[in-house]
């Protein structure tokens, strides 16, 4: 498990400035968005504890509804602080342009990792989620939860910058319609990798 340092360290490296939607989505396992896009918060609770509480007869549903809480209701708090109020690429425009502090997809993770963090969870583990660090899109990052000592792959998505506004975009990391999900420290190895090939005229 990466600490908070690393993963700050790591997220600032990789220079994730912004995130960009990939146009039309891709198929999901279940061929359909399964983000929870038009529920109220209280659905959306309930659905994201359910999503958490599936994921293995260990999570403890006390957990499951604290960490659904935060994942929704927070990103809403973080969105009133940073003054968003535009579609996710618009106000990413207006963060590299200076015009707002934050709100593109690193700092919606970093924060929600953090208020994660800091509850302690004892039967649910932190991740964080990478995609289109291999492709020329610009790099997507979100927080994924799975059960204690479980694959990131086997955990539910918490994306607050999707939809925008930050309202949480829920799913289990298998059904994304729109992203192909690999951990930091894939995405690192791989950078490694690549970069050792270049000084080697490889």
């Amino acid at each position: 498990m990466l600490s908070r340092r690393q993963i700050l360290a790591g997220l600032a490296a990789l220079g994730l400035a912004g995130c960009q939607s990939t146009g039309t989505p891709q198929a999901s396992s279940r061929g359909r968005e399964t983000g929870g896009e038009g529920q109220s918060p209280e659905a959306k609770i309930a659905g994201v504890s359910a999503a958490l509480m599936a994921l293995g007869p260990g999570v403890d549903s006390k957990e499951a509804v604290r960490a659904a809480t935060i994942a929704v209701r927070y990103p809403l708090e973080l969105a009133q602080r940073w003054q968003v109020v535009d579609p996710p690429l618009a106000h990413n425009f207006k963060v590299v342009h200076g015009i707002r502090e934050k709100g593109v997809c690193r700092d919606w993770a970093t924060a929600l990792h953090e208020a994660m963090r800091v509850e302690g969870f004892r039967t649910l583990d932190l991740h964080v989620g990478m995609a289109n660090a291999r492709s020329v899109s610009l790099e997507h990052v979100s927080l994924i939860m799975t059960a204690k000592g479980q694959v990131m792959q086997s955990g539910v998505l918490l994306d607050p910058w999707r939809i925008g506004q930050g309202r949480l975009w829920y799913a289990r990391v298998v059904d994304d319609p729109r992203y192909r999900w690999e951990t930091l420290e894939a995405v690192r190895a791989w950078q490694a990798e690549n970069k050792a090939r270049a000084l080697n005229g490889l």
